[in-house]
This record gives structure tokens, C-alpha cells and sequence, in this order.
């Protein structure tokens, strides 16, 4: 008998320095065990799937990064950098440990901005799924500007499987206008380069944990062959294929995407040191 999905609950946690972050949170932190799942600029439910199938082993948290969903961002709050220092405070609020932060293309980045800034071990492993964050070697391999697409441009690129593409032509005004107040927010969250700091990809071999990134081998908007110099960029990095997904691998291939995490689970994270 297939066990219930525990019920979510969102709340606004405050944070030092005068921020408040909102959280979706699902089953108990009474381990001090869990999931940190970061959202990219498409917003939180976007891993909303991924959460729910995660509740079934620890407790998962999805924060909304100050500034999406129309929550009040304070204007010193607008770099990856600052995030994961605010997520990081979470942590310790929430008293938390050996927690897998999961970051979706934005997300990602902030996520390893994270692991980068984690003094206090509440770090355990890194799971990147289609993230952005580092720059391009080669121009070729360079992420899509976003903010140069239509909508439904930047849907295409991001999908493999036009099932999953938002019918933009039945969005109320209200969602519009949503959507575009989060890319706004995205922007400011870029910064000049958009989607990379120059100067990222040259501090990730100082992260210490284990580095699983997810890739979808459709992805129009981050190339296959980034990921994989994003997972070199780490010492402990790990790269995933998915086929069959694009920027969003899971969502379009949600069973795939669990596997891998699963597998990086069982044989890097949790496996027995060698003797």
C-alpha cells in the first residue's frame, strides 16, 4: 500500500539581517536531516514534483527566493551570493545537517555558491540539475541570454517534449504579469553577466562535498557539454545524462532524474569510506 505524501505547509521564516524567506516544507526535520531543493527563474513550482517524490525518504524545504511570487526582496539582496548566505542562515534556523541542496539552473548556482560558504557542515552533497553559474570556455557552449527570448521561445528551447510547454495564450493577465515581475527578478539576481560569474568556475575545486549534476541532453538553453565542464569544475563532481529532457529534466523525466539522484546517493554519498 502506497504510503500518503505528507501535507505541505508554507510559512515565512525570518532570517538575520532583517530578510524573510517563504518555505514550502514537507514531512518532519525531526532528524535534522532533509532536502533543499532551490527553484530557477521559472519559480518554486517547478519542483514541486521532485519534492513530493523526495518526501518519501526526508523532510524537503523549497524556499521562494525573495523577489518571486511577488515576496518583498530588499534591495541588498540581489546576487547568488546573497542567497545562499540566506539559505545557509536557513539552515541553522531549521537546524538541519547532511542535507542534499538540489538547485534547478539558477539554482544550481546558488547552490554552489552555497557549499562554497559552508563553514558549519550543513552541507552533505550537491545535486545541479541543468544549472547555470559558471562561464562558457568556449562561445560556443555559452547559456542562452533569456532575457533576449519571447516566452514561448524560451519554452521551446527549454522542452523537449512540447507537452510540457506552458500554453502561454490561456494565461490570465494575473499570470502574466507574474511571469514577467519574476524575470525581472531574475535579472537583478544575473547581474551583468546574466547568467555566470566569471570568476565561479575557478573556486569550485575548494568545494569538499560529493557533486551529482543532472543534465537534459535536450537542454536548448545549456548545452550537454557545459554540464559536463560544470561537474569537472568540482573534485568530487559527478555527471548524470538524461535523454528525452531539456532545462528541466525533472519535470519532463521526473522517474530518470530520481534514479540518478538515488544511485549518486547510495554509491558516492552514503558509501562506506574505503579502509
Amino acid at each position: 500500500m502506497t504510503s500518503p505524501v505528507p501535507t505541505s505547509n508554507t510559512r515565512t521564516v525570518d532570517l538575520p539581517g532583517g530578510l524573510s524567506v517563504t518555505i514550502e516544507e514537507r514531512g518532519s526535520s525531526a532528524e535534522g536531516r532533509g532536502f533543499l531543493l532551490l527553484h530557477g527563474g521559472a519559480g518554486p513550482r517547478t519542483m514541486t514534483g521532485l519534492a513530493e517524490a523526495l518526501t518519501e525518504h526526508a523532510y524537503t524545504v523549497v524556499p521562494t527566493h525573495p523577489g518571486f511570487q511577488g515576496t518583498p526582496r530588499p534591495e541588498w539582496v540581489d546576487s547568488p551570493a546573497d542567497l545562499a548566505v540566506a539559505y545557509l542562515d536557513l539552515l541553522d534556523i531549521l537546524g538541519l545537517s547532511e542535507v542534499m541542496v538540489i538547485g534547478s539552473s539558477i539554482g544550481g548556482w546558488v547552490a554552489s555558491e552555497m557549499a562554497l560558504r559552508d563553514t558549519r557542515g550543513r552541507i552533505g552533497s550537491l545535486t545541479l540539475l541543468n544549472a547555470v553559474g559558471i562561464h562558457a570556455v568556449q562561445k560556443k557552449n555559452a547559456v542562452i541570454d533569456a532575457r533576449t527570448l519571447a516566452p514561448a521561445e524560451l519554452a521551446q528551447l527549454s522542452f523537449a517534449d512540447p507537452a510540457f510547454r506552458p500554453d502561454f495564450s490561456s494565461f490570465t493577465d494575473e499570470q502574466r504579469a507574474q511571469g514577467a515581475a519574476n524575470q525581472r527578478t531574475l535579472a537583478v539576481y544575473g547581474g551583468e553577466e546574466f547568467s555566470y560569474d566569471p570568476k565561479l568556475r575557478g573556486r569550485l575545486h575548494r568545494v569538499d562535498v560529493p557533486v551529482l549534476v543532472v543534465w537534459g541532453e535536450q537542454d536548448g538553453i545549456a548545452s550537454t557539454t557545459y554540464g559536463r565542464g560544470y561537474a569537472k569544475s568540482f573534485p568530487n563532481g559527478h555527471f548524470t545524462p538524461i535523454p528525452d529532457a531539456g532545462h528541466f529534466p525533472h519535470i519532463e523525466q521526473l522517474g530518470r532524474t530520481l534514479g540518478a539522484i538515488g544511485d549518486f546517493a547510495d554509491t558516492v554519498v552514503n558509501a562506506p569510506s574505503a579502509a
